[in-house]
């Protein structure tokens, strides 16, 4: 991104429902980001807070410090996406360095080609310590 072109906000409904139904996500303690292909040349931003934050003020509070610090790293941010940025309440108690520390860590995540995938899960191991038998509870087949 240049430094001419300050990013965007997004406004319409439609936009952050594309968002959340065709974007990539990842979520942080103080927010959860939306990524998706948005508008070529532009970066674009919305902020969502709801009332489970707290009252007005709170609210507020929560949209300045996701705005100072996603306008912090705009300069770097890829040009031509759209972020949804979710408040939660974790917000509320942290410093606006620990906002935009999450948040640069969160975006250079969800624009990395190839996201991290979590290992498979491994099997769980019976309570008794023993392998348990192929056809079925080993508890029946005791004499």
């Amino acid at each position: 991104m240049t430094n001419e072109t300050k990013p965007q906000t997004l406004t319409l409904n439609k936009e952050f429902k594309h968002a959340y139904y065709q974007g990539k996500s990842k979520a942080t303690p103080f927010f959860v980001c939306y990524m998706v292909r948005g508008q070529a040349g532009k970066v674009r931003y919305g902020i969502t807070t709801s009332k489970k934050i707290g009252n007005a003020v709170k609210r507020n509070h929560a949209r300045r410090l996701i705005r100072a610090a996603f306008l912090s790293i705009a300069p770097q941010l890829p040009v031509g996406k759209d972020y949804v940025l979710v408040a939660r309440e974790n917000i509320l108690t942290a410093k606006s360095y620990q906002v935009a520390a999450a948040m640069k860590k969160c975006i250079r995540q969800l624009s990395s080609p190839n996201p991290q995938k979590p290992s498979a899960p491994r099997a769980k191991k019976p309570a008794n310590g023993k392998p348990a038998e192929k056809n079925g509870d080993p508890r029946r087949n005791q004499p």
